[in-house]
């Protein structure tokens, strides 16, 4: 019998601030300012990894080219 692994399709607001090492409450002022993308699902928010992904390339690809 084959075991199906499943993949996260999704975070918590809580998860992605772990994930950037933010507080969570700069996280969900990113996300309700549509810096970082999300939907509400009833009463929770939650993010795609590809969204947390773009915000890192936004965020990086202001400071290409700068140098210490």
């Amino acid at each position: 019998m084959m075991t199906a692994v499943i993949t996260r399709k999704w975070y918590t607001t809580a998860e992605v601030a772990e994930m950037l090492g933010f507080s969570l409450s700069k996280t969900k002022m990113l996300v309700l300012t549509g810096e970082i993308r999300s939907v509400k699902i009833g009463r929770n928010r939650r993010i795609l990894p590809e969204w947390v992904d773009e915000y890192i390339q936004r965020v990086t690809a202001d400071v290409t080219g700068w140098s210490a």
